[in-house]
């Protein structure tokens, strides 16, 4: 057996050794780009399929809302199951006036179940500060006003602020307690919901343990 030796510092090609070739680099490159776009191609509607499309969300699709730009006295609409819904944050001044007028009212209690057990109260709500309504009537299911500043005294002596139907002249406070001698029946429905945190409320589905 020979032995072979090695020159380091040859600087020769071997004809067995796979060549630097420009064209075949042009081509492999090309190849990994095209197929890099075909993954993203797969990728971006599969990824898109992850949210719910606008006529899930009429279905029934729970919806997320960020509620930290809503100040005190506002009120904000988003639309769920095709409904509108309605989420007031109420001021202290007005959670208080709350209890003074509950003799003019059907239901004070909330005994009609139009409210998950958690909005069994006064205030109908999860928080007291927060209120969330469907805002359709539960007379013929027109859509109320929110009447405020004063406006809503027009149609209730003493109560500053609620909601005022204007196809029969339904009216409910500012926990959507329906008022007495109007033809709406019930209060206002409040749908299920619960607060992820402080800043964000889904509507359409309970926490476990809700009461």
């Amino acid at each position: 057996m020979s032995n072979v030796s090695v020159d380091t510092n040859d600087s020769s090609v071997n004809d067995n050794q796979p060549q630097d070739n420009p064209r075949r680099r042009f081509l492999t490159v090309a190849t990994s780009v095209v197929g890099a776009a075909g993954v993203v191609g797969v990728a971006v509607p599969f990824i898109g399929s992850w949210s719910p499309s606008e006529r899930a969300k009429a279905a029934g699709a729970d919806v997320q809302i960020d509620i930290s730009k809503i100040q005190p006295g506002q009120m904000i609409r988003v639309i769920w199951r095709s409904k509108p819904v309605w989420v007031v944050r109420r001021t202290p001044e007005l959670l208080a006036s709350l209890a003074k007028h509950e003799d003019s009212l059907k239901d004070p209690n909330s005994e009609q179940e139009q409210q998950p057990a958690f909005a069994k109260n006064r205030y109908r709500s999860l928080k007291e500060e927060y209120l969330i309504l469907v805002g359709i009537c539960t007379h013929l299911g027109c859509s109320p006003q929110h009447l405020a500043n004063g406006a809503f005294e027009e149609y209730v002596e003493g109560v500053d602020e609620g909601f005022f139907c204007p196809c029969h002249g339904s009216k409910f406070d500012m926990a959507g307690r329906v008022f007495d001698g109007v033809p709406a029946p019930l209060n206002l429905v409040v749908p299920p919901y619960q607060f992820v945190d402080d800043n964000t409320v889904i509507i359409g589905s309970e926490a476990e343990g809700a009461a």
